[in-house]
Parts: structure tokens; C-alpha cells; sequence
């Protein structure tokens, strides 16, 4: 399995998001569901890059080649940067994300702050219990008033991101890849790769 890595993750905008950055290198990427095994540790970790290793770790136990799994959030400044580390499970304690997007925006309707970051945290486990490597990053910008279009996934209708001056909701893939935090985080990842060759 040679020039293939495993995602620790189902998430089909994820899976996509990741050929798109990897596929240029020749890299195939799976998902557990592809490989039809289930790997769904509990996150019980304190920050992204806790949770990022235990979900590599269980998978990389059930297959043979490298795998990345990240972890990665949503943070607001005025809410004390939640959801952050639970960006994903106050998504699905909404039901959905457009409740989701309904939810936070209430939160920050009394609030003149609405600087955010999205972060992200990969970690790239070539062996069982092997020695970890992070590659971290993070797009900042602000919520919007209003969910701006259904592109991307999870968040990005609600995001605007400063240094591109660029909606998320509304943003092509190629737009979203040249600045987004998984997009920094995998450049990072990118070059690691391409140093090993």
C-alpha cells in the first residue's frame, strides 16, 4: 500500500479537502469506511494535538501504512474560544449545523468581538506507537452576521477568512485550499513528505 495514506476519519468534505492537497504528491487517501473497519476512539483529550494522536494511533493499530487523522475547531474570541477543541460535538449536539450556524450566532448577538480562527492539528503516525509529527495551523478571520452560501462544510458558511477577505460558505475549493488551517497545516505536511523522498 505503498504512497497511501489512511485518514482517521469519515468526513467526506475532510476526505476530499485532503486529495485534493495530497493527490498532486501521488498519495491515494482512504477512510476507515473505504477500508470497511471502524475506528472511532474517544476524543478525551485536552487540546487538538491530544486528540489528533489518539485517533491515529487506534487506527494506525488496524492497518498497514501511514495514516494523518487531525483535530481541528472553531474559535470565537468573545465566547472564550468555544467551541474550539468541541467545534464537532456542539455540531452534532445541534442536530445539525445549520442549527449549529442558528446557535452561535445568538451567542454573539450582544457581542462587538466576532474575531475567530479556525485551527488545526495533524498528526502523521507512520508506525504503531511510532514517534508522532504535528503539522499546525490556523486561518483567522470573523463570524459573519448571516450564513454566506452552503460551499465547504461544518463551519465555513459562518466564516470569513481576513487575509484572503473571503467567505467559506461561498468559496471555490481551490480558494479554500490556498488558506484554510488544514490547507496550512498540510503544507507543512507537504514538505515533511516531499523532504523524505
Amino acid at each position: 500500500m505503498e504512497k497511501t495514506i489512511v485518514l482517521a476519519s469519515n468526513n467526506k468534505g475532510k476526505k476530499k479537502e485532503y486529495e485534493e492537497i495530497l493527490s498532486p504528491l501521488g498519495y491515494t487517501v482512504l477512510t476507515p469506511r473505504d477500508l470497511g473497519i471502524i475506528s472511532d476512539p474517544e476524543e478525551s483529550g485536552t487540546t487538538y494535538r491530544e486528540n489528533s494522536y489518539i485517533k491515529a494511533n487506534a487506527l494506525r493499530k488496524k492497518v498497514d501504512c501511514p495514516v494523518i487523522a487531525d483535530d481541528s475547531g472553531l474559535e470565537v474570541n468573545a465566547l472564550d474560544r468555544f467551541p474550539g477543541l468541541y467545534s464537532s460535538r456542539f455540531g452534532d449536539s445541534c442536530g445539525s449545523y445549520p442549527a449549529a450556524h442558528a446557535k452561535l450566532l445568538e451567542m454573539l448577538k450582544d457581542k462587538k468581538d466576532r474575531s475567530a480562527q479556525f485551527v488545526c492539528c495533524i498528526c502523521y503516525l507512520a508506525k504503531p506507537d511510532g514517534e508522532p509529527l504535528y503539522f499546525e495551523g490556523e486561518c483567522k478571520g470573523h463570524i459573519l452576521p448571516s450564513p454566506h452560501g452552503n460551499a465547504g462544510f461544518g463551519y465555513d458558511p459562518i466564516f470569513h477568512c481576513d487575509a484572503a477577505n473571503l467567505d467559506f460558505g461561498v468559496a471555490s475549493e481551490e480558494e479554500k485550499n490556498a488558506v484554510s488551517h488544514r490547507a496550512l497545516a498540510s503544507a507543512k505536511l507537504i514538505k515533511w513528505l516531499k523532504s523524505t523522498r
